[in-house]
């Protein structure tokens, strides 16, 4: 009886083994084949974001060719964005530019317009920039009835970030 136990202890032993390393070696395919599956969509992806490969059926290109054309791509849009960046510089310095000539020109001509009201025959009286006459001993205020109120200035400042 001892030797029928032990040939049926030993053969269980070895269904559970055989069983656990099948287990073990199904689990192992399924994740391969799961990897396998992910490179592939991957590779479908990435074929179909390359314009140059976007009309290509799906066995079309091989994978060596979709990373050829994909390399050629970012390629492609690094210099792109290069050029871009440098029209980006090139417009922020223009624009540096013409700011700092306008600030030059309104100082230019807040200096002229001081000039001209001081060198009025009758040192009483000065002109405002809107060109009406006012005493130099009421403050500035106009001297007209028809005072308007002064428009304020529709020029917006623009913020220029130097990143």
């Amino acid at each position: 009886c001892s030797d029928t136990q032990s040939i049926t202890k030993s053969t269980i032993l070895q269904y559970y083994y055989y069983d656990y390393r099948a287990d073990k070696r199904a689990h192992h395919n399924a994740l391969e084949r799961k990897r396998r599956d992910h490179i592939k969509d991957s590779f479908h992806s990435l074929r179909d974001s390359v314009p140059a490969l976007q009309g290509e059926k799906v066995g079309g290109a091989s994978r060596a060719q979709i990373l050829d054309k994909a390399t050629e791509y970012i390629q492609y849009m690094r210099r792109k964005n290069h050029t871009h960046q440098q029209d980006i510089d090139d417009l922020k310095r223009q624009n540096a530019l013409l700011e700092q000539q306008v600030r030059a020109l309104e100082k230019v001509k807040g200096t002229s317009q001081l000039q001209t009201n001081y060198s009025s025959s009758d040192s009483s009286l000065y002109t405002n920039p809107k060109g009406s006459a006012v005493s130099a001993f009421d403050g500035g205020s106009d001297s007209s009835s028809e005072s308007e109120p002064e428009e304020p200035s529709t020029r917006k400042k623009q913020r220029v970030d130097s990143s």
